[in-house]
């Protein structure tokens, strides 16, 4: 069964929704045979990056979220508050104080060649947490890269990868794809191309979509057998 997560790595309810999901899988009897890809999707493409070592103010995040959204930075605060809390509860240690503004489309081409590599899990994880909890510059080429190195990518291939943008194109794929099906909000769970899950849903809820999933995927159990039946090869006689 495959899960596919549309998300991006600068969306809070997306690392929140990931240790939600983690926490459903792990208690779904049938975890290993799930597929897991995570998906493109920019939440402003046109956002500008901050370069590594650039002195940060500790309000600009809400900052941003107030001018955004139309409304206060006191709001915007409580709304940061309010989201670090949530954060908390999964385990998750969300500083937005720290938090770099970055455009993330490099970052998903990295995701796309983690994909290709088998560590694609790791190093959307690695950019989660760096820029949520460490105030890394994930929209910064070479923080990406060393990031993509500790998650388990070779630096090189990374750094090359993002010169000639071999995978731009990848990304922008995701993004037509998430178009169509009508995904206008992350993260968003397509599982087993049957059933969205819009948002940080709470464990439960995505662990019941998972078992009904595979109820409907699992072939027929036979409680009687032995009757005359005809196939591909003929018929019992």
């Amino acid at each position: 069964m495959k899960v596919e997560i549309w998300s991006d790595v600068v969306c809070p309810w997306c690392h929140i929704g990931k240790r939600r999901f983690e926490a459903a899988l792990a208690r779904f009897p049938h975890r290993d045979a799930v597929e897991v890809e995570w998906k493109s999707f920019e939440l402003d493409p046109g956002a500008p990056s901050a370069a590594a070592g650039e002195e940060i103010s500790p309000t600009e995040y809400a900052e941003r979220l107030a001018r955004k959204y139309g409304t206060s930075v006191p709001s915007a605060q409580q709304m940061t508050d309010h989201m670090t809390q949530q954060a908390a509860a999964e385990g998750l240690d969300f500083r937005f104080g720290k938090a770099v503004r970055a455009n993330t489309f490099d970052a998903h081409q990295v995701i796309h060649l983690a994909g290709e590599r088998g560590v694609q899990d790791a190093v959307k994880e690695r950019l989660l947490t760096a820029y949520f909890s460490e105030g890394e510059a994930v929209g910064d080429r070479e923080t990406l890269v060393r990031l993509a190195a500790e998650a388990g990518l070779d630096a090189d291939e990374v750094r090359a990868a993002l010169e000639d943008q071999r995978y731009a194109g990848a990304v922008r794929a995701d993004e037509a794809e998430a178009q169509a099906l009508g995904i206008s909000g992350v993260p968003f769970f397509v599982v087993d191309r049957k059933y969205g899950v819009n948002g940080a849903q709470p464990a439960d809820a995505l662990l019941q979509v998972l078992e009904r999933a595979w109820a409907e995927r699992t072939p027929l159990i036979p409680v009687i057998t032995g009757g005359e039946v005809c196939g591909p090869d003929g018929c019992s006689v």
